[in-house]
């Protein structure tokens, strides 16, 4: 199961130009397929150096980064709640995700950032109002906010903390080479608002080594212990766990092998009640 991002805001703001240039950039990482799962649904890839560093090490055959979901939900109007517009359909689909960007017009004329924000804070807050069930509540659901850009417009900045990316240079970098881009002296932004969804999400990463087969990233909440983390793996890692191999990926890097890391005495065995730590690399054993 992966962690999954509403990409939400009023219509026209740019809610789709960011969907696609998440998820049709290119990743610099062999093997990793950008699976479009449904029209609106795609997975992305979390930017991760350490993924990069412990394969160096490991030298496998398939390297395979975390990743994230992010949904592109229909825009609100106001009164979505009363299921003005796709009002109920995009509230449902909200419901079903962990954290929310809403995109926010701040280009052409007379944006106002604060007007946008409020409205869709609103439009949650009421239908919460509405919901029998008073957990899973949307307007208590984590929220980055994402200013679209254009370098021109004049706006008053919203008193909340924000991003502010031009979604439309994002998109064109899409069709364009990496040394296209290098020419042209441009540079994607959009490792910051993955971060962070990663971190408004309190997530962290571990890495299995597969026997050297495979090095791969792995997502899970912050405070998981060892099982859980393995139940992430395979489900037998977590219902047959007897124990754990574990090592930071800086002492993994350092040692330069995992049989040297072993011999240095660096690899150490843990039990059910491990509380797994951000930048981990770790074999179950069962």
């Amino acid at each position: 199961m992966s962690f999954s991002v509403g990409i939400v805001g009023l219509p026209n703001v740019g809610k789709s130009t960011l969907f696609k240039a998440l998820t049709k950039r290119q990743v610099d990482i062999a093997d990793y397929p950008f699976t479009t799962i449904s029209p609106n649904v795609g997975q992305v890839a979390v930017p991760d150096r350490r993924l990069k560093e412990v394969a160096k090490v490991i030298k496998p055959k398939k390297v395979t980064p975390t990743i994230i979901e992010f949904v592109d939900i229909a825009g609100l109007v106001k009164g979505a709640h009363q299921g003005e517009g796709l009002g109920n359909q995009f509230l449902a689909q909200i419901r079903n995700c962990d954290a929310i960007v809403q995109v926010i017009r701040a280009f052409g004329e007379n944006p106002q950032p604060q007007q946008e924000i409020e409205i869709v804070k609103l439009e949650l807050e009421m239908k919460d109002l509405e919901s029998k069930e008073k957990e899973n509540l949307l307007s208590k659901k984590p929220v980055i906010y994402l200013l679209n850009i254009d370098q021109k417009a004049k706006f008053d900045p919203p008193p909340v903390k924000y991003l502010e990316i031009n979604l439309k240079d994002e998109a064109e970098m899409v069709d364009l080479s990496e040394s296209e881009i290098r020419e042209l002296g441009l540079k994607s932004q959009l490792d910051q608002l993955i971060l962070a969804c990663y971190n408004i999400l309190d997530l962290i990463t571990f890495y299995t080594v597969a026997g050297g087969k495979e090095t791969r990233a792995w997502t899970v909440k912050k405070g998981s212990l060892a099982p859980q983390a393995g139940g992430k793996v395979h489900t037998d890692f977590e219902e047959k766990f007897i124990r754990a191999e574990v090592i930071s990926w800086e002492k993994l890097v350092e040692a330069g092998s995992w049989q040297k890391a072993r011999e240095l005495g660096w690899i150490k065995t843990v039990g059910k009640d491990y509380q797994l730590k951000d930048g981990e690399v770790i074999e179950f054993k069962i």
